[in-house]
């Protein structure tokens, strides 16, 4: 439900910037032939000719609409142009028409916050902009305005014919105007640079709304459409509102707008303004009804949030009447299929932008087959997020039968499918610091061949990104020395991978022993340096072995002394935590650090049980039992001097 929010004391200025008939302007920037031609932008059904989703403006001159399919807007304009959109996984691909919107949201990110709002439409806040340039250059004192700025509609301005340019040039250099007017005159002017920067390095037009707050801004922006800009000023807000429809009015399309027409025979937003705050909230609740309350007067406090990339990654597909899916099988194929395509945009929303998605949705819309329950709903369920395509489709189809069997009931009866959507949300920045738990294990870095010969190491199971670009995260890696001799032993390490996974190793303490789960691999093998050394390793614990079976027991120390050796050789020292509280190991003279408090306990969830086991080791080493003999002394341990 809306929330109301009462505007802050201090006047904004906000600009909504909406795209125009962007996916056909995109098409055209492609291919430049189709510019001034009527064209349309259709679905990849080829049933009828397409859906059209996006209709340019010199087709919707011969009546073509988006609800139209193409064979009905070839009717109406045989010379219009169908361009399919890209076609990926069976479904719409959008991809090229979000790097589009990523180009022009960069660019308008420059002047003040910016909040993407859709593929075409964003907000921006250009409140300390517009302040700056009216402390520095305030419109007033302009003796040149750009065309474009001249070509602003502003609302509440008389004007007639040619005289609107003249008329909106008094108006920019009234020097009686109030703040709020003069901030909304410097947010004009900011806007109409901004819409030209866009134009000359995209080649795309866009329309722009010019308000105090966000809800004006955006009814602002459809009101002069293509390529031009609207304001609203304060004055004018009351005749804005007066005869627009309530159903124009965001967050009054549904339910709510249909129940102010019906309950209180509310027909525009300006009729609202009969009914009281208490009223209001007699009949809607006290938040809602505030909230009808204020937008009946243009009051809305929402602010503008700092944000470029999307809230929430998300993909579905329709199934329309004989399209829709009837079986377990072919639900299956399609959730497959959009989670395959979910994971591969969040991986790289991970790799680019370091934000991880904590919570997986499925959404569906179903019917039954002689329902006798025509008003149950098929109920959308949600689980945390795993990354990794197969995770996310295991996830997803259990979530679709839970909510197979909500729907269903008690009842056995057929059900058909009709559309699926599958959501990643809750999406939030990594941490500083916050690494992949390969970033690590860098005593040489992994190629893709001798990790996906690891098994457990699976690129999907760690969900940032690859090694190579680790240094530039914050975590603590090997020099280029080191990696460069890694790398040109990497070929003889992985024979050494092979012989090291039959006798894998486990440290306890500072004792080496061979672990009874012969042919898994140890997270030790990361740590491999050279041919030679790991032959050692496995040599002295071989030697080790043979000595304990000869002998019932040894003095300690001399085995604390052979192991040290080992380590030695190796590379190995032992592991301490400093007060800081970072785990550190040193290896061929090189020290590397973890701090456990950067180590996303998930993460580790997510590792083979044998490597969890090594890991708890290093942070908390269990303790050396104790052989000494009942009644023993010290003496007991010092070999008895010679005589010489």
């Amino acid at each position: 439900m809306p929330i109301a929010r009462p505007e802050p004391q201090n006047a904004r200025v906000i600009a909504h910037v909406d795209m125009d008939c962007f996916y056909v302007q995109v098409e055209q920037r492609k291919n430049p032939e189709l510019r001034g031609l009527p064209t349309a932008v259709v679905q990849y059904n080829s049933w009828k000719g397409g859906g059209l989703i996006a209709v340019g403006y010199e087709a919707r001159k011969f009546g073509v609409k988006r609800s139209m399919r193409g064979d009905e807007a070839k009717r109406i304009c045989p010379n219009i142009q169908l361009i399919q959109v890209p076609v990926a996984r069976g479904k719409a691909d959008l991809n090229l028409y979000r790097n589009a919107g990523s180009e022009v949201v960069s660019i308008l990110a420059t002047k003040g916050r910016c909040e993407r709002a859709s593929i075409d439409e964003v907000y921006l806040d250009l409140t300390d902009a517009a302040e700056m340039m009216l402390s520095e250059t305030p419109p007033e004192v302009l003796e040149e305005i750009d065309e474009e700025v001249l070509k602003s509609h502003v609302l509440g301005l008389h004007v007639e014919g040619n005289e609107r340019e003249e008329n909106v040039r008094e108006w920019l250099h009234r020097s009686d105007a109030d703040h709020q007017d003069k901030l909304l005159a410097c947010g004009a002017i900011i806007v109409a640079q901004l819409r030209m920067k866009v134009l000359y390095e995209t080649k795309f037009t866009c329309s722009a709304g010019i308000a105090h707050n966000k809800m004006l801004a955006k009814l602002a922006s459809a009101m002069h459409k293509p390529a031009q800009q609207t304001v609203v000023p304060s004055s004018s807000v009351k005749d804005l509102l007066a005869s627009l429809p309530v159903k124009k009015m965001k967050q009054l399309g549904g339910k709510l707008g249909s129940s102010l027409q019906i309950d209180l025979g509310v027909n525009t937003v300006g009729d609202l303004l009969q009914f009281s705050q208490e009223k209001l909230q007699e009949h809607y609740g006290v938040n809602t009804g505030t909230w009808l309350w204020n937008i009946s007067r243009g009051i809305s406090g929402d602010a503008v949030v700092d944000r470029l990339l999307p809230k929430s990654h998300g993909c579905g597909k329709t199934f329309p009447g004989p399209q829709a899916l009837k079986t377990i099988a072919s639900v299956e194929n399609w959730v497959n299929q959009l989670c395959d395509e979910l994971s591969e945009r969040i991986q790289s929303d991970l790799d680019q932008n370091r934000r991880i998605a904590h919570t997986l949705t499925l959404h569906a819309r179903a019917f039954k087959e002689n329902d006798m329950e025509p008003h149950r709903k098929f109920p959308s369920k949600s689980c945390p997020l795993r990354y990794g395509t197969s995770k996310i489709q295991e996830a997803a189809v259990k979530l679709f039968d839970s909510g197979l069997r909500d729907f269903l009931g008690s009842q056995h009866i057929g059900w058909g499918i009709t559309s699926l959507s599958i959501a990643a949300s809750k999406i939030s920045d990594l941490p500083q610091g916050t690494c992949s738990i390969l970033k690590f294990l860098q005593g040489k870095i992994p190629s893709s061949t001798s990790l996906s010969g690891a098994g457990e190491f699976h690129k999907e199971s760690f969900p940032l990104s690859s090694t190579d670009d680790v240094q530039s995260k914050g975590c603590t890696v090997m020099d280029q020395e080191v990696k460069q001799k890694a790398l040109a032993s990497e070929a003889a390490s992985n024979d050494i991978d092979i012989k090291f996974q039959a006798k894998p190793l486990k440290r306890i303490g500072s004792m080496v022993v061979k672990t009874k789960d012969v042919g898994k691999s140890s997270i030790l093998k990361f740590f491999q340096s050279s041919n030679s050394s790991f032959h050692t390793m496995n040599q002295a614990c071989e030697r080790s072995s043979l000595d304990q079976a000869s002998s019932s027991s040894f003095p300690e120390c001399e085995e604390h002394s052979d192991l040290e050796q080992i380590d030695e050789q190796v590379g190995f020292s032992e592991g301490h935590i400093d007060s800081d509280g970072h785990h550190n190991q040193t290896r061929n003279g090189y020290t590397w650090g973890i701090n456990m408090e950067n180590i996303d306990p998930s993460v580790l969830d997510e590792l083979p049980m044998e490597i969890q086991r090594e890991i708890q080791e290093w942070f908390h080493p269990p303790k050396r039992a104790n052989t000494t003999r009942r009644g023993s002394s010290i003496v007991h341990y010092f070999s008895p001097v010679k005589k010489g």
